[in-house]
């Protein structure tokens, strides 16, 4: 059963349901949650979600920039705060346990990939309100939340 995240994520998620699906469903988060997922698998996608957290936390500090009340700017400073001072912390002392330190997370070449989805976030947000930039942010968000939900009950 999928969270609920309301009447128009619910929406969201049911007109693209087949590409949803593929991506909460997909091979890596599968072998996550079973323990098959090969460890330098594991350490590539680390590299790649820090390199991803730095852009991430840039579009929720333009989130900051772009709310309307007080009580948006709060929850989005926030965001920034959890991003930049907890998680990300998380994937440094990780990684540092395999002999990659901050520098070389910091430096990594973005995969196409993820150099796709956080331009993308970050042009909806700059040319685009506070709603649009917070619709490009919420398949990410929405989406890791469905997965770590359906992991932690198997």
């Amino acid at each position: 059963m999928a969270p609920d995240y309301g009447e128009t994520f619910a929406l969201w998620r049911e007109g693209a349901a087949g590409p949803w699906h593929d991506f909460t469903h997909h091979a890596f988060v599968e072998g996550l949650g079973d323990g098959t997922l090969p460890r330098s698998a594991f350490l590539h996608y680390l590299i790649q979600d820090y390199v991803f957290l730095v852009h991430f936390s840039r579009a929720w500090s333009l989130a900051i920039v772009k709310s309307e009340t007080l009580e948006e700017m709060k929850i989005c400073a926030g965001t920034v705060d959890a991003l930049v001072n907890h998680e990300m912390s998380l994937h440094v002392k990780t990684c540092a346990a395999e002999g990659i330190n901050e520098a070389t997370l910091f430096a990594a070449q973005e995969a196409v990939e993820n150099l796709a989805y956080t331009r993308y976030v970050m042009d909806a947000g700059l040319q685009g309100d506070f709603l649009d930039l917070m619709a490009a942010l919420a398949p990410c968000v929405m989406g890791y939340g469905e997965i770590g939900l359906r992991l932690a009950r198997t």
